[in-house]
């Protein structure tokens, strides 16, 4: 896709590391001292689960600027079959063009292209705010529940988007979590020594 001064395409694999940094710069300190977003892309690429044709980079005048990607997953419904569902990211915009329009534009391509492709619902963890303008309502709502969550506890971070209409009626159950985005810390530090050194600060909003 390309139109006015971006183009949205394929990750290729010689841009992977360069992929790899935009995500760090931008998740940089945001929910933690540091972040580790960017080598849970580096282990999903690898992961059977991994959606090769939904992993998206944006560019702008030759420059990467964002990013985004689906794994497969699945809900454990109420009477113990998997339906099959996306979740997504990380997803990014480089920091200096965040909240100029552009992640919605990548967000929307995105859940397009993953439309088009057969697939039936998107579930998320994220901001109501922001990706409600792209049609995510809260996953409870859906009668999904989030995995490992206490009954009672605030779900609204678990967001939902059908892609198809109709998909997740009459369905209640457990969205699980793709194992690929559990990584051990110990990894996490050892991966980043290859980047460039990053002050680690704690700061007010971090959720880790």
């Amino acid at each position: 896709m390309q139109k006015n001064d971006y183009i949205i395409r394929a990750e290729a694999p010689g841009e992977r590391r360069a992929v790899e940094n935009l995500i760090r710069e931008s998740f940089w300190n945001v929910y933690r001292p540091g972040c580790s977003e960017h080598y849970v892309i580096h282990v999903l690429r690898n992961d059977p689960a991994f959606v090769k044709e939904l992993d998206f980079v944006m560019e702008k005048d030759g420059v990467l600027i964002g990013q985004n990607m689906f794994m497969k997953t699945v809900i454990k419904d109420d009477g113990g079959n998997d339906v099959p569902v996306l979740t997504m990211g990380p997803i990014c915009i480089t920091p200096d063009l965040k909240r100029k329009g552009y992640g919605k534009i990548l967000l929307d391509y995105s859940l397009e292209r993953a439309a088009e492709l057969g697939f039936g619902a998107v579930l998320f963890e994220g901001n109501i705010l922001f990706y409600g303008k792209s049609g995510f309502d809260y996953a409870s709502r859906f009668g999904i529940r989030y995995h490992d969550l206490p009954e009672g506890a605030d779900s609204s971070f678990f967001l939902c988007k059908e892609l198809k209409k109709g998909y997740l009626d009459s369905v209640t159950g457990v969205y699980l979590t793709p194992q690929g985005y559990y990584v051990d810390d110990k990894d996490v530090e050892e991966f980043d020594r290859d980047f460039p050194k990053k002050l680690k600060l704690k700061l007010p909003g971090q959720i880790f």
